[in-house]
């Protein structure tokens, strides 16, 4: 068993006990070629809540400041993360990004750039539309909804896949692409609002 399945294991053990998570739509989730996992950011825990319930392996960007943390910092390259700079104008990152979605992998970020305090989605990064251009790639929307209360249910929903042709073949531009992706994002946040 390799490290990234142990950790799926330890998350789920861990945070059962804590909160009640409801999937929805895993079985929209494609089950090969390269995705760029798109999701909404609300709390510390979406990376591993979303890496947990997904049911492929997922490669994050995590931002940098984390691979330097004592402890995190070096289990972090060992679950498939890799780091970011702030604005996702890392080259590194995006050499990264694109050869694992070239490659077939599924590759986690959360477009916003960091969490939003009021859950309120906020606009995303151009950095996504242009990974899904470029990173041969279809986009696979999820959102968490909330909050994470101690006991209480934490929703994960996964949305249809966005696929990228159509996009491509009319040469749409990364902000383009980056708006329609938060656009679904919405939607399934609106169709799963405690007010409907």
């Amino acid at each position: 068993m390799n490290l990234y399945a142990v950790g799926k294991t330890l998350v789920k053990t861990a945070l059962s006990p804590l909160y009640r998570f409801q999937v929805e739509g895993i079985e929209k989730f494609p089950e090969t070629g390269g995705i760029l996992l798109c999701s909404n950011h609300i709390h510390a825990l979406d990376p591993p809540v979303v890496g947990m319930t997904a049911p492929r392996t997922v490669h994050f960007m995590a931002k940098e400041e984390l691979f330097k943390a004592p402890i995190l910092g070096s289990i972090l390259p060992k679950v498939n993360a890799f780091p970011v700079k702030r604005g996702m104008s890392d080259r590194e990152a995006l050499r990264t990004a694109l050869k694992l979605l070239k490659s077939g992998e599924v590759v986690g970020l959360f477009p916003e750039g960091t969490r939003s305090t009021d859950g309120v989605l906020k606009k995303g990064l151009s950095g996504a539309g242009f990974f899904a251009l470029r990173g041969n790639a279809d986009v696979m929307p999820c959102a968490l909804i909330g909050p994470y209360k101690p006991f209480g249910k934490v929703k994960v929903v996964y949305g249809d896949p966005i696929r990228m042709e159509p996009f491509r073949e009319r040469k749409a531009s990364a902000e383009e692409v980056t708006q329609a992706i938060m656009a679904s994002i919405q939607k399934i946040l609106d169709e799963n609002s405690e007010n409907k």
